[in-house]
């Protein structure tokens, strides 16, 4: 009982409940519209059939008079069928014909009966009656003659087209009906089922998914709305999570050097002051530069810069990045090489683009010294609807059963620490790939060589 009160409050079956409704209205105004419509095309047929008839034996009296008339009347009287004839008197009385008797005062008035009459017929018994219309006509020599038609055949259709409609429309009804609950039953499955997962979603589970049925309705649309923002709060806070266990590790030994720098300092046992600051300064700047890439990251992945998004120039952002960092190449006996298509135009911050294009350049160069082949490759070219910009140098590379792992925060290859570096540079260009609705694609330069080096793709929707 419960549930059914559950099923009735459900909004598919007060829909559909209305929809019912509005179904049994048009399904009544049918009825009583065909009903009528059937009534009025009979009385139709029978006016007619009846206005033949008189005009029939009128042309009889025309030829043969009275005795014609009288003969005719007979003859037909005696055949079986639906057809009324009388002649009456002067005054009323019934002088032949196949009926029995009339409503009294019919005769008194020529013409169409005003509404229908009854009469009895000589083979009935008891008190039996009959319905039927009439037209009257009076004669010449003061005779009366009615020709009619009984309305039991007319009546007996009308009330078969009544019930076959009623019995239709009462099928269609109860298969309404029936459809009525089993959509509205299997909503509120559906919507049980959502309910549960929800319940284990908010009880921690942030893996759980809201099902779908696969027919792309509006609760399948919903649930994969609701699932795509379940796998970002998951992968948010996987990513939170992660950070904790790094800032844990990462940022701890920076801390305690500087610790240790300040009381060694303090206790005397540093002799040159100055280089202990410096040192400490230096220190507390690689940290500073790491809160900042950590906040640069929420930033991105809260969207705050979204509202500064306008139409930039790909080409020009790439081609001044890579002037500044030519430098930078040519101090660590790096050769850097840009080949970049003119004219390409995206949607997008442009200090997040330059910031992710610096950040590969950064690593590039990083990676890159000491390889045997020199040469960091910046290329940008527009494909089918995308803006593909490559970074590729010919260090190390990244083994591709790592390349999940290098794009999480805090993740360095280099588990000595001997380059400089917060592990953060990936992560930032991963956001700020998502927020423009692009991805970053992590390949190698030559696979074949030993030194296979890393190509580090940026592929953005492009506006032209």
């Amino acid at each position: 009982m419960k549930r059914l009160r559950v099923l009735l409050r459900s909004t598919a079956v007060r829909l559909s409940a209305l929809f019912l409704l509005l179904f049994a209205i048009c399904a009544g105004i049918l009825v009583i519209y065909v009903t009528a419509m059937s009534e009025r095309l009979l009385e139709q047929q029978t006016r007619d059939a009846v206005a033949s008839e008189v005009s029939e034996i009128q042309a009889v009296y025309d030829r043969n008079g009275v005795n014609g008339l009288l003969r005719t009347l007979e003859r037909r009287a005696r055949q079986p069928g639906a057809n009324l004839y009388v002649i009456a008197g002067p005054t009323g009385e019934i002088l032949a014909g196949n009926v029995a008797s009339l409503a009294p005062g019919l005769l008194e008035e020529e013409g169409w009966t005003d509404d229908p009459f009854t009469y009895t017929r000589f083979t009935d018994e008891g008190k039996a009656r009959h319905v039927a219309i009439a037209q009257v006509f009076f004669m010449p020599n003061g005779l009366r003659v009615l020709v009619g038609r009984d309305l039991q055949e007319p009546e007996n259709f009308r009330v078969l087209i009544r019930r076959a409609l009623m019995v239709a429309l009462g099928t269609m009804g109860l298969g309404a009906l029936i459809i009525w609950f089993a959509i509205g039953r299997n909503a509120l499955k559906r919507i049980d089922r959502m309910s549960e997962a929800s319940t284990r979603i908010m009880e921690g589970d942030l893996s759980q998914r809201l099902p779908t049925s696969g027919t792309g309705d509006e609760f399948d649309r919903l649930s994969e709305s609701l699932n795509a923002m379940l796998e970002r709060i998951e992968k948010l806070n996987e990513g939170l999570r992660q950070v904790s266990d790094n800032i844990a590790h990462d940022l701890k030994t920076p801390l305690t050097r500087l610790r240790n720098r300040a009381e060694a300092a303090l206790a005397g046992h540093e002799m040159d002051h100055q280089t202990t600051l410096e040192q400490i300064i230096g220190e507390s700047d690689q940290l500073i530069r790491t809160f900042n890439a950590l906040l640069m990251i929420s930033r991105v992945e809260a969207g705050s810069a979204v509202a500064e998004m306008s139409t930039i120039g790909l080409s020009g952002i790439v081609a001044d990045s890579a002037e500044l960092y030519e430098a930078l190449a040519e101090d660590r006996g790096l050769r850097l090489v840009a080949d970049i298509a003119p004219g390409i135009t995206i949607t997008g911050n442009r200090e997040l683009v330059g910031q992710a294009i610096g950040n590969l350049l950064d690593n590039a160069i990083k990676y890159a010294e000491g390889a045997l082949d020199p040469i960091i490759r910046v290329t940008l070219r527009s494909e089918g609807g995308t803006a593909r910009l490559s970074v590729a140098d010919y260090g190390p590379g990244v083994p591709s059963e790592r390349r999940v792992d290098v794009v999480k925060r805090f993740v360095r290859l280099d588990e000595s620490r001997s380059k400089p570096g917060t592990g953060l540079g990936l992560s930032l260009v991963e956001a700020v790939m998502e927020l423009h609705h692009g991805r970053l694609e992590l390949d190698d330069t030559e696979p074949q060589a030993a030194n296979r080096g890393l190509t580090a793709s940026l592929i953005f929707p492009s506006s032209v």
